[in-house]
Protein backbone atom coordinates (compact mmCIF):
# COMPACT_ATOMS: atom_id res chain seq x y z
CA UNK A 1 0.00 0.00 0.00
CA UNK A 2 1.10 3.56 -0.71
CA UNK A 3 0.35 5.91 2.18
CA UNK A 4 0.51 9.67 1.79
CA UNK A 5 0.70 11.36 5.17
CA UNK A 6 0.14 15.11 5.61
CA UNK A 7 1.92 16.07 2.39
CA UNK A 8 2.13 19.71 1.34
CA UNK A 9 3.94 21.35 -1.55
CA UNK A 10 4.28 24.95 -2.73
CA UNK A 11 6.07 26.62 -5.61
CA UNK A 12 7.25 29.95 -4.28
CA UNK A 13 4.26 31.50 -2.52
CA UNK A 14 1.73 29.36 -4.39
CA UNK A 15 0.50 26.26 -2.53
CA UNK A 16 -0.03 23.28 -4.83
CA UNK A 17 -0.87 20.60 -2.27
CA UNK A 18 -2.17 21.24 1.23
CA UNK A 19 -1.97 18.60 3.95
CA UNK A 20 -2.82 15.61 1.73
CA UNK A 21 -3.39 12.25 3.45
CA UNK A 22 -4.60 9.34 1.32
CA UNK A 23 -4.00 5.63 0.86
CA UNK A 24 -3.64 3.89 -2.51
CA UNK A 25 -5.18 0.42 -2.07
CA UNK A 26 -3.18 -2.59 -3.22
CA UNK A 27 -4.09 -4.59 -6.32
CA UNK A 28 -6.56 -1.96 -7.52
CA UNK A 29 -6.71 0.80 -10.11
CA UNK A 30 -6.96 4.16 -8.38
CA UNK A 31 -7.76 7.25 -10.45
CA UNK A 32 -6.73 10.75 -9.41
CA UNK A 33 -9.42 13.02 -10.82
CA UNK A 34 -10.26 16.71 -10.66
CA UNK A 35 -9.95 19.94 -12.64
CA UNK A 36 -6.74 21.28 -14.14
CA UNK A 37 -4.38 22.72 -11.55
CA UNK A 38 -5.77 20.57 -8.73
CA UNK A 39 -2.33 19.10 -7.91
CA UNK A 40 -2.83 15.59 -9.29
CA UNK A 41 0.41 15.36 -11.27
CA UNK A 42 2.39 16.94 -8.44
CA UNK A 43 1.06 14.36 -5.99
CA UNK A 44 1.95 11.53 -8.37
CA UNK A 45 5.50 12.88 -8.78
CA UNK A 46 5.95 13.15 -5.01
CA UNK A 47 4.72 9.58 -4.56
CA UNK A 48 7.49 8.38 -6.89
CA UNK A 49 10.14 10.72 -5.40
CA UNK A 50 10.60 12.59 -8.66
CA UNK A 51 10.06 15.78 -6.71
CA UNK A 52 10.20 16.40 -2.99
CA UNK A 53 7.41 17.56 -0.72
CA UNK A 54 7.75 20.51 1.67
CA UNK A 55 6.27 18.51 4.51
CA UNK A 56 4.77 15.10 5.17
CA UNK A 57 5.88 11.59 4.26
CA UNK A 58 5.22 8.88 1.68
CA UNK A 59 5.29 5.23 2.76
CA UNK A 60 5.32 2.18 0.49
CA UNK A 61 4.63 -1.12 2.20
CA UNK A 62 5.50 0.57 5.47
CA UNK A 63 8.84 2.01 4.33
CA UNK A 64 9.33 5.77 4.13
CA UNK A 65 10.55 6.32 0.57
CA UNK A 66 13.11 8.96 1.47
CA UNK A 67 15.01 6.18 3.23
CA UNK A 68 15.03 3.85 0.21
CA UNK A 69 18.00 3.57 -2.16
CA UNK A 70 17.33 4.58 -5.76
CA UNK A 71 17.89 1.07 -7.13
CA UNK A 72 15.58 -0.45 -4.52
CA UNK A 73 12.83 2.08 -5.21
CA UNK A 74 13.11 1.51 -8.99
CA UNK A 75 12.30 -2.17 -8.43
CA UNK A 76 9.20 -1.31 -6.42
CA UNK A 77 7.61 1.67 -8.14
CA UNK A 78 7.60 2.97 -11.74
CA UNK A 79 6.17 6.17 -13.17
CA UNK A 80 5.23 7.47 -16.59
CA UNK A 81 5.11 11.25 -16.84
CA UNK A 82 2.89 13.29 -19.16
CA UNK A 83 5.70 14.30 -21.49
CA UNK A 84 8.26 11.68 -22.40
CA UNK A 85 11.25 12.62 -24.51
CA UNK A 86 14.64 11.14 -25.19
CA UNK A 87 17.54 12.63 -27.10
CA UNK A 88 18.76 9.17 -28.07
CA UNK A 89 17.71 7.57 -31.35
CA UNK A 90 16.19 4.35 -30.08
CA UNK A 91 13.99 1.61 -31.45
CA UNK A 92 10.90 0.56 -29.54
CA UNK A 93 12.66 -2.57 -28.31
CA UNK A 94 15.69 -0.61 -27.13
CA UNK A 95 13.46 1.82 -25.25
CA UNK A 96 11.45 -0.96 -23.59
CA UNK A 97 14.70 -2.67 -22.60
CA UNK A 98 15.54 0.37 -20.45
CA UNK A 99 12.75 -0.79 -18.16
CA UNK A 100 15.01 -3.64 -17.08
CA UNK A 101 17.92 -1.37 -16.14
CA UNK A 102 17.29 -1.53 -12.33
CA UNK A 103 17.78 -5.30 -12.53
CA UNK A 104 20.30 -5.87 -15.32
CA UNK A 105 22.33 -2.64 -15.38
CA UNK A 106 22.13 -2.86 -19.19
CA UNK A 107 23.27 -6.50 -19.35
CA UNK A 108 20.02 -8.20 -20.28
CA UNK A 109 19.51 -11.77 -19.15
CA UNK A 110 17.19 -14.23 -20.86
CA UNK A 111 14.54 -13.40 -18.25
CA UNK A 112 14.95 -9.70 -19.00
CA UNK A 113 14.50 -10.36 -22.71
CA UNK A 114 11.35 -12.36 -22.03
CA UNK A 115 9.85 -9.54 -19.97
CA UNK A 116 10.74 -7.00 -22.67
CA UNK A 117 9.11 -9.14 -25.35
CA UNK A 118 6.05 -9.68 -23.17
CA UNK A 119 5.65 -5.95 -22.58
CA UNK A 120 5.97 -5.21 -26.29
CA UNK A 121 3.37 -7.86 -27.06
CA UNK A 122 1.03 -6.47 -24.36
CA UNK A 123 1.07 -3.13 -26.13
CA UNK A 124 0.58 -4.67 -29.58
CA UNK A 125 3.92 -3.32 -30.82
CA UNK A 126 5.62 -6.54 -31.89
CA UNK A 127 5.32 -5.91 -35.62
CA UNK A 128 7.00 -2.49 -35.34
CA UNK A 129 9.39 -3.13 -32.43
CA UNK A 130 12.46 -2.36 -34.55
CA UNK A 131 11.20 1.02 -35.74
CA UNK A 132 12.80 4.14 -34.28
CA UNK A 133 10.84 6.39 -31.96
CA UNK A 134 11.12 9.34 -34.34
CA UNK A 135 9.30 7.27 -36.96
CA UNK A 136 6.26 6.68 -34.75
CA UNK A 137 2.96 8.46 -34.37
CA UNK A 138 2.22 10.11 -31.04
CA UNK A 139 0.01 7.20 -30.02
CA UNK A 140 2.58 4.56 -30.96
CA UNK A 141 5.25 6.42 -29.01
CA UNK A 142 2.99 6.65 -25.95
CA UNK A 143 2.35 2.91 -26.10
CA UNK A 144 6.10 2.28 -26.34
CA UNK A 145 6.76 4.26 -23.15
CA UNK A 146 3.98 2.39 -21.36
CA UNK A 147 5.56 -0.88 -22.52
CA UNK A 148 8.83 0.26 -20.91
CA UNK A 149 6.99 0.77 -17.62
CA UNK A 150 5.39 -2.67 -17.89
CA UNK A 151 8.82 -4.22 -18.53
CA UNK A 152 10.12 -2.62 -15.33
CA UNK A 153 7.83 -5.09 -13.56
CA UNK A 154 7.25 -3.12 -10.37
CA UNK A 155 4.53 -3.80 -7.80
CA UNK A 156 3.36 -0.18 -8.09
CA UNK A 157 2.74 1.62 -11.39
CA UNK A 158 2.04 5.36 -11.55
CA UNK A 159 0.78 6.82 -14.82
CA UNK A 160 0.25 10.52 -15.48
CA UNK A 161 -2.42 10.88 -18.16
CA UNK A 162 -1.52 7.64 -19.97
CA UNK A 163 -4.24 8.18 -22.60
CA UNK A 164 -2.54 11.29 -24.03
CA UNK A 165 -2.23 11.16 -27.83
CA UNK A 166 -4.28 7.97 -28.04
CA UNK A 167 -7.39 7.37 -30.10
CA UNK A 168 -10.45 5.63 -28.64
CA UNK A 169 -9.38 2.15 -29.70
CA UNK A 170 -5.94 2.35 -28.11
CA UNK A 171 -7.25 4.15 -25.02
CA UNK A 172 -9.61 1.24 -24.38
CA UNK A 173 -6.81 -1.21 -25.11
CA UNK A 174 -4.51 0.39 -22.55
CA UNK A 175 -7.16 0.54 -19.83
CA UNK A 176 -7.95 -3.14 -20.40
CA UNK A 177 -4.24 -3.94 -20.19
CA UNK A 178 -4.05 -2.10 -16.87
CA UNK A 179 -6.94 -4.19 -15.60
CA UNK A 180 -5.09 -7.34 -16.69
CA UNK A 181 -1.97 -6.21 -14.85
CA UNK A 182 -4.04 -5.90 -11.67
CA UNK A 183 -6.03 -9.11 -12.03
CA UNK A 184 -3.37 -11.40 -13.50
CA UNK A 185 -0.16 -10.00 -11.97
CA UNK A 186 -1.39 -8.32 -8.78
CA UNK A 187 -0.10 -4.85 -9.71
CA UNK A 188 -1.20 -1.69 -7.88
CA UNK A 189 -1.90 1.13 -10.34
CA UNK A 190 -2.52 4.82 -9.75
CA UNK A 191 -3.34 7.05 -12.71
CA UNK A 192 -4.03 10.71 -13.31
CA UNK A 193 -6.91 10.79 -15.75
CA UNK A 194 -9.13 13.54 -17.15
CA UNK A 195 -11.75 11.47 -18.94
CA UNK A 196 -14.26 10.80 -16.17
CA UNK A 197 -15.95 8.04 -18.17
CA UNK A 198 -12.72 6.07 -18.59
CA UNK A 199 -12.15 6.53 -14.85
CA UNK A 200 -15.68 5.30 -14.16
CA UNK A 201 -15.42 2.22 -16.37
CA UNK A 202 -11.95 1.04 -15.33
CA UNK A 203 -11.18 2.33 -11.83
CA UNK A 204 -11.79 0.58 -8.54
CA UNK A 205 -11.16 3.66 -6.40
CA UNK A 206 -11.13 7.41 -6.99
CA UNK A 207 -9.43 10.31 -5.24
CA UNK A 208 -10.71 13.75 -6.23
CA UNK A 209 -8.46 16.79 -5.82
CA UNK A 210 -9.43 20.42 -6.14
CA UNK A 211 -7.33 23.49 -5.32
CA UNK A 212 -4.60 21.29 -3.84
CA UNK A 213 -6.87 19.44 -1.44
CA UNK A 214 -8.57 16.06 -1.38
CA UNK A 215 -12.27 16.85 -1.42
CA UNK A 216 -13.69 13.38 -2.03
CA UNK A 217 -12.43 9.81 -2.13
CA UNK A 218 -14.06 6.42 -2.26
CA UNK A 219 -15.01 3.56 -4.49
CA UNK A 220 -15.99 4.36 -8.05
CA UNK A 221 -19.61 3.60 -7.17
CA UNK A 222 -19.49 6.19 -4.38
CA UNK A 223 -17.78 8.96 -6.35
CA UNK A 224 -19.90 8.60 -9.47
CA UNK A 225 -22.72 10.62 -7.96
CA UNK A 226 -24.12 13.80 -9.50
CA UNK A 227 -23.83 15.89 -6.33
CA UNK A 228 -20.23 14.77 -5.72
CA UNK A 229 -19.22 15.39 -9.33
CA UNK A 230 -20.80 18.85 -9.20
CA UNK A 231 -18.68 19.60 -6.14
CA UNK A 232 -15.54 18.45 -7.98
CA UNK A 233 -16.09 20.02 -11.40
CA UNK A 234 -18.47 22.95 -10.69
CA UNK A 235 -20.95 21.80 -13.32
CA UNK A 236 -24.08 19.71 -13.51
CA UNK A 237 -23.33 16.22 -14.78
CA UNK A 238 -26.11 13.80 -15.63
CA UNK A 239 -25.28 10.14 -15.03
CA UNK A 240 -26.68 7.33 -17.17
CA UNK A 241 -26.37 3.61 -16.47
CA UNK A 242 -25.03 1.80 -19.54
CA UNK A 243 -23.93 -1.85 -19.43
CA UNK A 244 -23.38 -1.78 -15.66
CA UNK A 245 -21.30 1.40 -15.87
CA UNK A 246 -22.10 4.93 -14.76
CA UNK A 247 -21.54 7.23 -17.75
CA UNK A 248 -21.41 11.02 -17.43
CA UNK A 249 -23.29 13.18 -19.90
CA UNK A 250 -21.96 16.74 -19.70
CA UNK A 251 -22.17 18.10 -23.22
CA UNK A 252 -25.58 19.80 -23.03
Amino acid sequence: MIEVRNVSKAYGQKPVLENISVQIPKRKITSLIGPNGAGKSTLLSIMSRLISQDQGTIHIDGQEISQAKNEELAKKISILKQENRTNLRLTIKELVSFGRFPYSQNRLTQEDQQLVDQAIDYMNLTSIQHQYLDQLSGGQKQRAFIAMIIAQDTDYILLDEPLNNLDMKHSVQIMKILQRLVVELGKTICIVIHDINFASCYSDYMIALKDGKVIHEGTTEQIMDSSILRDIYDMDIHIQHIQNHKICVYFS
